[in-house]
């Protein structure tokens, strides 16, 4: 069994409608769901004109190989509509795998751990909930003091816990 990081989020319609939605087919389709983190409402990334995202965290139990993971999240996304039009654009859902076991993988299209999760503060954030003590497997440091070294100023803030 493997066990996974994801970061969803979203800041298009129906935000926390989306991000359930996405746990519920992430569950049903790519793995046991073991921990969620709160939402968080967090300021975008790059593209600054556009509405503030909904984030949570999510950690799950796979029997999938990274690569089949992640082809499985990129098939979720576009069935809750994700259409992918401009790099940090505007979204109905992003699913991000962050952490494939203490695994480095670097493909062409899949690179774990993600290669800026260190710098961005709604990643940070939720992944703090529910494994702050997780190493990563190339900085060596935990998810707790990534986060508390994060330079990025933009807030991720805490809106409610997750549902149990």
């Amino acid at each position: 069994m493997n066990t996974a990081i994801l970061l969803i989020g979203g800041n298009i319609g129906d935000r926390p409608k989306n991000l359930q939605m996405a746990a519920t087919l992430i569950a049903a389709r790519a793995g046991r769901i073991i921990r969620e983190s709160a939402l968080y409402e967090t300021a975008p990334w790059g593209d600054v004109q556009q509405p503030d995202y909904l984030n949570q965290g999510l950690q799950i139990e796979t029997e999938m190989a990274a690569p089949e993971l992640l082809d499985t999240l990129l098939q979720v996304e576009k069935e809750i509509g994700r259409v992918r039009r401009m790099k940090w654009g505007a979204r109905v859902i992003d699913i991000d795998l962050i952490f494939f076991n203490n695994e480095v993988i670097t493909l062409p299209h899949l690179k774990v751990p993600h290669p800026q999760m260190q710098n961005r503060r709604f990643v940070l954030a939720p992944l703090g909930d529910i494994i702050p003590d997780w190493v990563h497997p190339i900085l060596q440091l935990t998810v707790a003091q990534l986060l508390d070294a994060c330079a990025d100023p933009l807030p991720a803030q805490k809106l409610a816990a997750a549902t149990p």
